[in-house]
């Protein structure tokens, strides 16, 4: 397991209107979180579009591309530059009408080491997600990076604890979580489901929100990025609540050693006795 001391970066901001400024603006975070020191880096959920999830229209396919493509290399370009990990969250089209929500994951390197699709797929109102997406099928896979071990887990997925619990198992230390929320919709629970989740399964969690309201619909995506520690604690302050932030903390990874020796959650399990947990 790492440990000591990793500084990560977290980027939440508004739609810029069109793709390629949106790349550029991110390359632009990236490189003032290398000068801050951050040695990894996550953007927000499909990060170089808009949220157009607010809408069904068949023209926001376009954005989908592959992965890896022509977005991943890139980044995992510009991450061999700056010796950053990133995690890229994207719109993947796997083959024509095969459409996924999925994050990319580049080594410090410039290697591709692989990716995460989102598995939990809302569709209500202002987030009708299964218009574009499938389910993902790639499981939760953890990653072994130049700063530890890293997971990854979109938007909706984190109201579901079963996929947080599989991070923890397969040994994620730090679970990046990027997001489009509402400010109507889910903002009482914004600063409650991640901080108990890492508490619960004894990681940090890093947790990205877009912000602004932008033209497809009157979702208010009200920010609050942060990242928070295995006691449930944040590192530092939350992300404000409507401009653009770069959040950049040093995450002492030495904690979930400290943590998990105290508490004993993983040795306590008692996975004999879940069997109805999975039943349809």
């Amino acid at each position: 397991m790492t440990t000591g001391f990793v500084r990560a970066a977290l980027v939440q901001t508004t739609w810029t209107g069109d793709k390629e400024s949106m790349i550029k603006a991110h390359e632009d975070y990236a490189r003032e979180a290398a000068a801050q020191g951050a040695k990894v880096i996550c953007f927000q959920e499909l990060f170089y579009g808009p949220y157009f999830c607010q809408v069904q229209d068949a023209a926001y396919y376009e954005y989908a591309e592959s992965i890896p493509g022509p977005t991943t290399e890139r980044f995992q370009a510009l991450a061999a530059e700056l010796g950053m990990v990133m995690v890229l969250p994207m719109y993947e089209q796997e083959q024509p009408g095969v459409l996924y929500n999925t994050a990319a994951v580049v080594d410090a390197d410039g290697k591709y080491l692989g990716k995460y699709r989102k598995n939990h797929i809302p569709q209500v109102k202002g987030f009708w997600e299964k218009f574009y997406f499938r389910p993902g099928n790639l499981g939760y896979p953890v990653f072994d990076t130049a700063v530890g071990k890293v997971g990854v887990y979109i938007c909706y997925d984190r109201h579901f604890p079963e996929g947080w619990r599989a991070l923890g198992l397969n040994g994620a230390q730090i679970v990046f979580n990027p997001s489009a929320t509402s400010r109507g919709l889910s903002s009482y629970l914004w600063q409650l489901e991640q901080p108990a989740s890492a508490v619960a399964n004894e990681y940090f969690v890093g947790a990205i929100n877009r912000v602004g309201v932008e033209d497809l619909g009157d979702n208010d995506f009200y920010g609050q990025t942060y990242f928070v520690d295995p006691e449930g604690k944040f590192v530092g302050d939350v992300g404000d609540t409507h401009n653009p932030e770069l959040i950049v903390r040093d995450l002492d990874l030495s904690l979930l050693e400290t943590v998990r020796d105290r508490w004993q959650f993983y040795r306590d399990r008692r996975p004999d006795a879940y069997g109805d947990l999975v039943r349809p």
